[in-house]
């Protein structure tokens, strides 16, 4: 049990690492977002350009960040020595709505290096626990000391309306504070920053219907890490914070390709050996009473322009060669994509005429992401698993599960042709069909519909079902030769 004392330090000290991420955490979602700031540029091209390209970015982060996310798919949780899928684990997955906030949780971890995920029991439905995915922003666990895994708190830090809050979670109880939401802008004096000092004080909640502090049943911290690329000794890394550089880099080759395009359709000419040229002007009687120089503005888009004298030259600049910098647009565009192990495909708007193995090979390296990915989300995932049973007081399910799997749908794309070319050749070796069905992408929800299926076609035409497995595929029908393995008709002699 924790004194309030040592409560509010812990907040205190957990609070200090959020402010410490934020940081990062803001860049990392605006270049997701495509809010790019112009860097790299000389501050001569700046001074006159910044501005123009400030809300332009040919934005590749968010497609480096999707594009393991969209192949992280989760299936179902499958407890220690069980070879079938938990339904009670997966009933809250689904009621919960895991398979839409589960995307978002994995492309927190991807953007920003971790997301979380939290559960707790629901009083009114002891059966139903409630789980979340929460924003790196707003969360951070404490571990024990020499420890990656052992959880000593967690914080949720939130703000609604005029207040922040606060929510400390321990092994063996929870806190929860809250206090005035202060804003950090505009100059305030002495005495109102003493004031503000005071007012940022984080004080127990005063709650109706529950105790501050509760009891946690659980005996666990309820909220687990969702690391991205993590290390043994440093933070884990996001997938963003490498882009950043090269996004930089192409976008001012875009500003500086607009630019050069601007000037090449207006060419800059000089014209030497002619006084500019005037046009007169005229008083109300149409009286010449001076003369105006004509606009210069006129030279630039006007097709023809006359001028008087011998020795009139007209001189023009030579345009930038815009393909130099499409060029270096697809070289920097590619070197982004080997760095990040994104198929070209993905980023370059072009395809050639690939065979199907040849798009297997170009996405590797993808796939090799994306399950590396699945390792590390996968652990906190069945530590997920664990809470929820540990919150339904299913102890013996909650051990099994610290040594369970998560069960990912398959991150290599490929033709439904090809796996099912590959799956018959499995079957011919001897794989059951219900490790096929998974293979094959079904959920272990569907393999069960389907299992149910099969038998009742069974039930329904023993024989014409038997048939189909013993010879692999369809019954022949009239005098059709009969396939391998097949039984032939009655009075029918079999085939050489």
């Amino acid at each position: 049990m924790a004194t309030y004392e040592q409560a509010l330090q812990l907040v205190q000290l957990l609070e200090a690492e959020l402010i410490q991420r934020e940081r990062d955490i803001r860049t990392h979602n605006a270049f997701y977002r495509g809010d790019h700031p112009l860097k790299f540029a000389s501050d001569e091209f700046a001074k006159f350009h910044g501005d123009r390209y400030r809300d332009f970015s040919d934005n590749w982060t968010q497609v480096v960040a999707d594009s393991p996310v969209e192949r992280m798919t989760v299936t179902g949780f499958q407890a220690s020595e069980e070879t079938d899928a938990d339904k009670e684990l997966w009933k809250v997955w689904q009621v919960n709505g895991l398979d839409a906030d589960s995307q978002l949780g994995f492309l927190g971890s991807v953007v920003n290096a971790r997301s979380f995920v939290l559960v707790w029991g629901d009083p009114a439905d002891p059966d139903m626990p409630v789980v979340t995915f929460e924003d790196p922003s707003q969360c951070v666990i404490a571990y024990e000391p020499g420890s990656r895994r052992l959880r000593r708190a967690a914080l949720k830090r939130w703000q609604d309306g005029g207040e922040d809050f606060a929510t400390l979670y321990l092994a063996d109880e929870v806190w929860k504070f809250s206090r005035p939401h202060l804003a950090t802008d505009g100059d305030k004096s002495p005495q109102m920053e003493d004031v503000d000092e005071a007012l940022k004080k984080w004080r127990p909640r005063e709650l109706v219907d529950e105790p501050n502090p509760q009891p946690n049943p659980m005996g666990v911290v309820p909220m687990v890490e969702l690391p991205n690329k993590p290390s043994l000794a440093a933070d884990p890394i996001s997938d963003v914070g490498g882009v950043i550089a090269m996004q930089n880099a192409i976008n001012l080759l875009w500003a500086q390709l607009f630019t050069a395009s601007d000037y090449a359709s207006f060419p800059q000419r000089v014209i030497m050996g002619a006084e500019r040229p005037v046009i007169p002007k005229l008083n109300a009687e149409g009286e010449v009473i001076g003369v105006q120089p004509v606009d210069i503005e006129k030279f630039a888009v006007d097709r023809v322009m006359m001028f008087n004298g011998k020795d009139v030259r007209i001189g023009e600049w030579q345009a930038a060669n815009l393909t130099m910098y499409t060029g270096m647009i697809e070289v920097a565009v590619g070197h982004l994509a080997a760095q990040t192990r994104t198929p070209q495909h993905y980023l370059v708007g072009k395809m050639a005429n690939l065979s199907a193995d040849a798009l297997l090979a170009a996405e590797t390296g993808l796939v090799k992401r994306v399950e590396e990915k699945q390792i590390w989300s996968g652990q906190g995932l069945r530590e997920m698993a664990r809470l929820i049973a540990l919150a339904r007081g299913e102890d013996d399910k909650a051990q099994a599960m610290r040594s369970g799997r998560v069960l990912w749908k398959d991150a290599e794309s490929r033709s439904h042709a090809q796996l099912a070319d590959a799956l018959l050749k499995l079957k011919q070796l001897g794989f059951p069909f219900k490790w096929l069905a998974l293979k094959y992408g079904l959920t272990p929800t569907e393999v069960a519909d389907v299992m149910a299926m099969r038998l009742e076609e069974l039930e329904a035409d023993p024989v014409t079902e038997l048939t189909r497995q013993i010879g692999g595929g369809p019954p022949t029908l009239g005098n059709e030769e009969p396939g391998p393995g097949e039984m032939p008709d009655e009075g029918e002699e079999p085939a050489a």
